[in-house]
């Protein structure tokens, strides 16, 4: 996966191409990681931005152009909410030519981000959907940062695992794990809820989705958390060193489980319905593995996929409930609400923060002259809270919100998620098998949030259950 950028790269791309077919991946990437840190000790390596916390000011005392939404720290620091309100009053097609990340356009309302989201012919996904660039060597490429026709192609290779045959096969299982695991949880003992529920069941049904190694199940969202977190891409905090180390790991597992389910294919046995099998079973995707940067991109798509959205919205469902304790008594008068809450925890919580675009001409927006090649953000978190389109305090947590099925956290057009179904079903599932077993569910104190302007997640939320048999 050596990742040479010289003018010689484009004569020792067909050998590189051919090395891939039989050099394992993830000598790939430890042969890449090599040369980054012969780059690093000659001075060559490109910097990467290096955040350290400090209380943010008010909002209200910066001037427009100092507005930076590209901040890792706003989440952590609870002050989005009025950064993305005032940009969204008072300048909704925002420039900021001073981030650490570099220039970018901010988009916040709605229905701005409504257009640049369905208008692929005006805004592109590539080269990729976060505000700064890949970190240095591990320039992975996945179908959600392609424009049509090869994301097209790419996505349609995937899409059976979600299709709705599958999906009403996967509910008993879904519904036996989960009980399982709300069934070991401790009553009137504090306990981690990230840690014991929101990793655990997605950990399991990203197993499932793979079929991945079950005992071996947490290594995915650990993978998850670290490709989602590095400082040039997100604000995150993952080093070079973790980064690679995870890249390699990941290449190497997960190219054993591609070449074991490319064996049985060849042996003549039937199929299966995970994602793998249903690459290796499209004429445009079963040799991807020769591709080492879109092999390993497609893998992280996958996981980072089935685990950001469901896992951050498990776990800020309870923390929402707990904010809003009357729709915690609503919801358990009113069960069959549960299906329109699953919609609004993901609305309210939107576990990604936004996607970016780059401008491929110049566009008017909202009396904005974005130029051809611009980085144009669409702030989904911002765009969820915007009162121009949830005509009820779209800041307020509604378990019975009218029309919030048009939320923004699963985009529109090409690029919505593909999983947004999986997604509900097993919000919904979890939320049914809560009201069996808890009476309610208390956080007990502040949650930890993750240090990124991309995932609205958490690292821990701690609660005491209180039973319903308990009285």
């Amino acid at each position: 996966m050596s990742l040479l950028n010289f003018p010689l790269k484009a004569f020792i791309q067909p050998a590189r191409d051919r090395a891939a077919s039989v050099i394992p991946i993830h000598w790939q990437v430890k042969g890449a990681q090599a040369f980054q840190n012969v780059k690093q000790r000659l001075g060559k390596s490109r910097s990467v931005p290096v955040f350290k916390e400090v209380k943010l000011p008010d909002v209200s005392t910066l001037a427009l152009e100092d507005i930076d939404l590209s901040n890792p720290f706003l989440f952590r620091q609870g002050l989005w909410q009025s950064y993305y309100k005032r940009l969204r009053d008072q300048c909704p097609v925002h420039y900021q030519k001073n981030s650490p990340f570099g220039p970018f356009w901010s988009v916040t309302r709605f229905e701005d981000i409504m257009f640049v989201d369905t208008r692929h012919d005006l805004f592109s996904a590539e080269p990729i959907i976060s505000i700064g660039p890949q970190p240095e060597g591990l320039e992975i490429k996945t179908f959600i940062a392609m424009d049509p026709p090869e994301h097209d192609v790419q996505r349609q290779a995937v899409r059976g695992v979600v299709a709705p045959k599958n999906l009403a096969e996967m509910e008993g299982l879904i519904r036996s794990r989960t009980a399982d695991v709300l069934d070991q949880l401790p009553i009137n003992e504090p306990f981690d809820w990230v840690q014991r529920v929101s990793i655990e069941l997605t950990s399991r049904m990203l197993a499932t989705l793979f079929d991945f190694p079950f005992e071996q199940r947490h290594k995915l969202a650990y993978w998850s958390d670290v490709a989602t977190s590095s400082p040039e891409t997100t604000g995150g905090t993952t080093n070079a060193g973790q980064a690679f180390s995870v890249a390699a790991d990941m290449a190497r597992q997960m190219s054993l489980l591609w070449r074991e389910k490319e064996a049985r294919k060849a042996r003549g046995e039937e199929a299966g319905f995970d994602l793998i099998s249903l690459l290796l079973a499209n004429d445009h995707t079963r040799d991807m593995i020769n591709r080492p940067m879109e092999f390993m991109g497609n893998m992280v798509l996958l996981i980072v996929g089935g685990n950001d959205t469901t896992r951050n919205s498990m776990t800020g469902g309870v923390l929402a409930l707990n904010q809003f304790p009357d729709q915690f008594t609503r919801l358990k008068q009113n069960p069959e609400l549960i299906p329109n809450m699953v919609s609004e925890i993901i609305r309210w919580q939107t576990p990604l923060a936004y996607m970016r675009r780059v401008a491929k001409q110049d566009v008017t927006l909202n009396g904005q002259a974005i130029k051809k090649g611009d980085k144009v953000v669409m702030w989904y978190a911002s765009g969820n809270r915007d009162e121009r389109a949830f005509d009820e305090d779209p800041d307020r947590f509604i378990i019975d919100r009218k029309g919030v099925r048009k939320h923004l956290s699963f985009g529109f057009g090409k690029h919505r998620c593909m999983g947004n179904r999986l997604a509900e079903m097993q919000l919904r599932i979890l939320w049914e098998e809560i009201l069996k077993r808890f009476e309610h569910i208390k956080v007990t104190d502040e949650p930890g949030y993750v240090q990124s302007n991309f995932v609205r997640g958490y690292t821990q939320m701690n609660v005491t259950l209180k039973s319903i048999d308990a009285g």
